[in-house]
């Protein structure tokens, strides 16, 4: 008996710790790392913009992608979810990659650009970003940053539940969304329920307003 009640014990122990490590230590790793990509983006917009010195190149450099793969690219910030409230975008929506911020979905369209602009986050777990998802509501914005300029994107639709194999909803006019035709939009998706994967919440929103980085943000 003594020894089914010391399993028992060594068991709920280990059951509090990893309950801690998913709420709390992956939560602490991910704002780090976040934190790190915000200003390792930050330093590259502020070369990137520096006076230049010297000749130009002989022979500029070949077009590439347009962000290599796990490359942080803009900022997103949504008020709705607090003042304080920004993440980084990188490119690609892997796994390890939405340990670091916000992924964007490949080939689909960069901020400010005709299509669809498709964002994914986690709704729990490392740094919950999009814990709140559920309070979006339409009228609401969300702004994105990149190196010269802010795109303002405002919400037409509360968030809609759909199945994972709905990839239609990130489509250049996406699937179930309010828009018919061509146009600058963002899709937003995370997962649902809360602390499962079964399903995904969307949102989409369209750009309503860009300007210049020099001027004061929307």
């Amino acid at each position: 008996m003594r020894t089914f009640s010391e399993i028992c014990l060594t068991a709920g122990t280990l059951i509090v710790l990893f309950v801690a490590y998913v709420l709390l230590w992956t939560g602490v790793k991910a704002d780090h790392a976040m934190a790190d990509e915000r200003d390792r983006l930050r330093e590259r917009w502020a070369a990137s913009t520096a006076p230049r010195t010297g000749p130009p190149a002989a022979h500029p450099p070949a077009p590439g992608p347009a962000h290599p793969r796990g490359t942080a690219f803009a900022e997103m910030y949504v008020p709705r979810f607090g003042p304080d409230w920004v993440k980084p975008v990188l490119e690609g929506t892997g796994t390890e990659l939405l340990k670091k911020g916000l992924g964007h979905y490949e080939g689909t369209a960069q901020p400010g650009g005709t299509g669809n602009f498709a964002v994914a986050g986690h709704r729990r777990t490392y740094g919950d970003p999009f814990k709140d998802f559920p309070e979006l509501r339409p009228g609401d914005t969300v702004l994105v940053k990149d190196a010269t300029r802010w795109y303002v994107y405002t919400v037409r639709n509360k968030p809609l539940r759909t199945l994972p194999t709905e990839v239609g909803v990130v489509a250049p006019v996406p699937a179930r969304s309010p828009f018919t035709g061509p146009g600058r939009y963002l899709t937003l998706t995370t997962c649902d329920p809360e602390w499962g994967h079964s399903h995904r919440l969307v949102v989409w929103a369209e750009l309503t307003e860009t300007r210049p980085v020099g001027r004061a943000s929307p």
